[in-house]
């Protein structure tokens, strides 16, 4: 870990330009990454916090063949989102830029010729997969199958988002165009490989040895997995028609393969905003001096851990991340978050529903942020937060102190007498709060940081709980003058503390108490004089609004909508079965049968042994629906059954006949029942 470095440079995901934010990739990257990067402006340190649209690779493409248009409009349409709704949240980016952009480009191409001419790539000719209907390789998520580690059978050429793990299209079992849905051909193609073998003994070295101590459990397990199995070349370049050309001869129609160009989007991004400001980048990438942090989530581990620091590691120029404290997996409702299932809560739909409430999501997400497992958002706690939280805990006790201010003092700060005991011992813990939250974050830690947060506000709630200054104002009050200047000292530093976390709370409170914060972070624990005496504050305006039960039971049935609409869409009806005679149906006999004893198959969790009375006889029928039926439930149901059967023996018993089921649009199993009031058992149907 680099110690008390002269500038940070951090850098937060490239967001794909195929759809827009959603809060799966708030909490894993962007909120994260924006709290640590303004913690280290009020810090008063040097920060280059950097990001910008993807705008290449698969994705892009294939949402352009599914809407109908090119590549172009679509990352234009998706940057405009993305870009205003980061903007309209208070993402604190220095640059945000796109891989479109002609610097990207032409910083990219240089990187890929550097290695070329080094000779640290492997040219090779090798089989890949080929969809002959569509005259196209099937690079990356041009292609599905069959994970070979976890057997998912919706694996992606590219990774596997059931296990995490990256893969090669040609890795895929049973693969599938995602094209035309042809099975695939393999078929030779010359190829780029980074040999990241090369680089095993050095990576080993440096993360397992070297920030052992320091990076978070769930980057080490990957990255060491990843080592253990032995680190294979890895393709740099593929055949498709929209991405960044190979800049190398006898390249023609091939392009660079997303993860080598999107990694170097942070340096272009740099490039760009130093231009712009009138700096120099490279300090930012070169210097020994400058700390790198990579904020990512854990699907993109082994691309930022192995890949990245191996493409620095060749070109030789570069600094390698100090650290990358990648997030775990959000989930929507207890189901995973999914952009093509419409699986979520969209960014600017969120701003547009609840607008002026960006900090209620940031304290939702960071309060119960995936840092070390998969998490779960849901609408309930989402309000639970907001209600007994953030206006039952922070907003109560800033009302307090203003509306009391302004009662007693007319808003003017009292002058203080002499600090009891507790004014004192309150006043040193105000103190100690800026180095708490600061080893939380610094340690990446930002839900515990955010839990130190909030109990600043709730010393204040308790101080003034304990000191009651309104059943004594009136025979004590210069004992009240007291009080209300030690609350209102918490309240200052509530105002630059929460900066980090809840910047519009934090601006909304600097100007309620008309307090530019000049005290600082670090002027917390040196003063007890944050807001002199004397300095007059503003009226009393809610901190935070309660959400009503209305607002949120709108959201879930917006959910349950898209849950429906998914479920209709994934409907499968079967295809007409072959023509058949009516010499064919007449055989079937379908009786009207009622069931009069059903009992569990033994060892067998699928079956229930009933007995049915036919009309005909009572005969024994093995059923397998002993997983949605309990055999009391199914005891005199009337049903239909098909009588003349052919006897099969299963497990031992030997089954007479077979009921008629079928499952509803939900996938409930349901008996396929004719209108049988007033009809006999053994009534024909037909």
């Amino acid at each position: 870990m680099l110690q008390d470095p002269k500038r940070y440079t951090i850098t937060a995901a490239l967001p794909y330009t195929n759809g827009p934010i959603h809060i799966g990739h708030l909490a894993g990257v962007y909120v994260p990454s924006d709290i640590y990067a303004r913690y280290l402006r009020l810090q008063g340190k040097d920060v280059a916090f950097m990001c910008g649209s993807d705008e290449h690779g698969v994705a892009i493409s294939m949402k352009a063949k599914k809407e109908g248009i090119t590549p172009q409009q679509v990352i234009d349409k998706y940057d405009g989102i993305i870009r205003q709704s980061f903007l309209d949240f208070g993402i604190s980016f220095d640059n945000y830029s796109r891989t479109s952009a002609k610097i990207h480009h032409d910083t990219a191409s240089e990187f890929f010729k550097k290695l070329y001419n080094n000779g640290d790539f492997i040219e090779e000719i090798t089989e890949q997969l080929y969809d002959a209907k569509a005259d196209q390789f099937l690079a990356d998520r041009f292609v599905t199958g069959t994970c070979p580690k976890c057997e998912n059978p919706e694996a992606y050429g590219d990774q596997c988002e059931r296990c995490g793990s990256t893969l090669n299209a040609t890795d895929l079992i049973n693969p599938k165009s995602t094209i035309t849905g042809e099975t695939p051909i393999l078929k030779e193609t010359k190829h780029w490989f980074l040999p990241l073998d090369r680089y095993q003994d050095f990576l080993t070295d440096w993360i397992l040895t070297g920030h052992a101590k320091d990076w978070k459990a769930n980057v080490l397990g990957q990255v060491k997995s990843w080592l253990d199995d032995g680190l294979k070349p890895r393709a740099v370049t593929r055949d498709l028609d929209w991405g960044i050309d190979v800049p190398v001869e006898g390249a023609e129609g091939k392009k660079l393969y997303v993860w080598f160009d999107a990694p170097i989007g942070y340096i272009s991004a740099t490039k760009e905003w130093a231009a712009r400001e009138g700096k120099e980048w490279e300090p930012y990438w070169k210097d020994q001096d400058t700390k790198l942090v990579h904020f990512i989530g854990k699907d993109n581990i082994v691309f930022h851990c192995i890949i990245f620091p191996a493409m620095l590691k060749a070109e030789g120029s570069y600094i390698l991340p100090d650290n990358v404290p990648a997030n775990e997996f959000l989930n929507l409702e207890g189901n995973k978050l999914s952009t093509s299932k419409n699986w979520a809560v969209w960014l600017h739909e969120y701003l547009l529903d609840f607008p002026e409430k960006q900090d209620v999501l940031r304290y939702a997400l960071t309060a119960n942020a995936p840092e070390t497992k998969d998490n779960d958002f849901t609408w309930k706690d989402f309000q639970a937060r907001n209600n007994n939280e953030l206006v039952a805990v922070f907003g109560n006790f800033i009302n307090r102190v203003v509306v009391l201010t302004n009662k007693y003092y007319e808003g003017v700060v009292p002058q203080p007498n002499a600090f009891s005991e507790v004014d004192q011992q309150t006043l040193d813990e105000l103190k100690a709060y800026p180095a708490v939250i600061a080893s939380s974050v610094e340690r990446y830690r930002f839900r515990e940081a955010l839990g130190e947060l909030m109990n600043v506000a709730r010393l204040g709630n308790k101080y003034l709980a304990d000191e009651e200054p309104w059943k004594i104002v009136k025979e004590n009050p210069e004992r009240v003058q007291t009080q209300m200047y030690v609350a209102l000292q918490i309240a200052a530093a509530l105002s630059v503390l929460a900066e980090p976390f809840l910047p519009f709370t934090a601006a909304k409170l600097k100007r309620i108490l008309k307090s530019d914060g000049q005290f600082g972070w670090n002027g917390i624990a040196a003063s007890s004089d944050l807001i002199p005496s004397g300095h007059t504050i503003g009226e009393a305006e809610l901190l935070f609004a309660k959400i009503e039960d209305e607002e949120i039971q709108k959201q879930i049935n917006k959910l349950e909508a898209t849950k429906e609409a998914n479920k209709a869409e994934n409907k499968v009806i079967e295809p007409q079965k072959e023509t058949s005679t009516f010499e064919d149906f007449a055989k079937i006999d379908l009786r009207v049968g009622t069931i009069i004893e059903a009992e569990k198959m033994p060892k067998a969790n699928k079956l229930l042994v009933l007995k049915v009375d036919t009309g005909i006889d009572v005969r024994t029928i093995v059923s397998g629906i002993a997983e949605h039926f309990t055999p009391e439930e199914v005891i005199g149901k009337r049903v239909t059954v098909l009588a003349n059967l052919a006897p099969r023996a299963l497990r031992g018993v030997e089954s007479e006949g077979m009921l008629l089921l079928t499952n509803t649009a939900e996938g409930k199993l349901v008996f396929v029942n004719p209108d049988t009031d007033g009809v006999e058992n053994g009534a024909i149907i037909g």
